[in-house]
């Protein structure tokens, strides 16, 4: 897959998010999204848009689009933006935190309510399924529900279904969003040890580097597509992967992809330099590359993946 050039050249400019860093960052989910809009057929790319449009901050992503980008990329900005609102809305006023641990453990019944747009809980415990795993024979608690996998499952059935389309703009930008959250492998592992009982939160108890450096396991996975919410980064990262498999993309049981990102964790995340407790390491050049090269196939392959679906799923 090469897109011109020319989609490049007409997206050079920043767009400022001013937030944290979740998931893949902006960035990886945008790059995700590029992928994805590649692959869709024109008819799909017609229907994203008018779904995107009901979003309440669809006047604000046109605001990010710059003078002089051409019109028949626009739709295509619009999409990768999109791919970032279900984080973009952890730092957006008028909406709560909801669950207990600070709002990433499900507790009630609004932690599986699909209501649209009128709900404005952050429903972390969305974006992420924390399947235990041991190293020191530390007992495994239960994953968590509803999680990521739950959610991918409940938003695709809305997508094919006859419900209204302010419902289905909603479970789309979520579903953009989710699809490449589970392909990060500390979106779908957390370390279970005895310095970590109750796990290691995807990794964000793990530190990295000695103090003053702040920056913990999680992060550093999360930031290896790039860094800041230029979308001209984004495409730049995503022009450069490989296609992903064609047998590998035609997988689109949400499952499976959990799984894949929960083995890549145990045999590709946690290894040394990363020791058995919460650190704080210091990731060799080694270690950076192998996580690069892992970090692209993810990316790309959720890129697929996604395109598959609302290909062949979205009404």
């Amino acid at each position: 897959m090469k897109p011109s050039c020319r989609v490049l050249a007409s997206i050079l400019v920043v767009i400022s998010f001013n937030t944290a860093l979740f998931g893949w960052a902006n960035i990886g989910h945008m790059a995700v999204a590029y992928v994805a809009y590649q692959q869709l057929t024109p008819a799909t790319r017609k229907r994203v848009l008018t779904l995107l449009k009901l979003n309440p901050d669809y006047t604000k992503w046109l605001t990010q689009i710059p003078q002089g980008t051409a019109t028949k990329f626009r739709p295509m900005m619009i999409f990768m933006i999109a791919a970032t609102w279900p984080d973009q809305i952890k730092s957006k006023t008028g909406y709560t935190d909801d669950g207990s641990q600070n709002g990433n453990r499900p507790d009630g019944a609004t932690s599986s309510q699909n209501v649209g747009y009128t709900d404005h809980l952050h429903h972390k415990y969305w974006h992420f399924v924390d399947t235990p795993f041991t190293q020191d024979g530390s007992p495994l608690g239960a994953i968590p529900s509803p999680n990521a996998e739950t959610q991918i499952d409940a938003f695709r059935k809305v997508i094919a279904s006859t419900d209204p389309d302010p419902l289905k703009s909603y479970d789309l930008v979520w579903l953009l969003h989710l699809v490449g959250d589970v392909h990060q492998p500390l979106h779908s592992a957390t370390r279970v040890s005895a310095t970590d009982p109750s796990g290691d939160n995807g990794g964000n108890n793990v530190a990295l580097c000695a103090k003053p450096c702040k920056d913990e396991l999680h992060a550093f996975w999360d930031g290896l597509p790039g860094s800041g919410s230029n979308p001209a980064t984004a495409a730049t990262y995503a022009k450069k992967l490989a296609k992903a498999q064609a047998a590998a993309a035609s997988d689109v049981d949400a499952a499976d992809w959990i799984k894949e990102s929960f083995d890549d964790a145990k045999s590709d995340v946690y290894v040394p330099p990363i020791g058995p407790d919460d650190g704080p390491f210091t990731v060799t050049p080694a270690y950076q590359a192998a996580a690069r090269n892992l970090a692209k196939e993810r990316v790309a392959l959720a890129g697929a993946r996604l395109a598959n679906i609302l290909n062949s799923e979205l009404k």
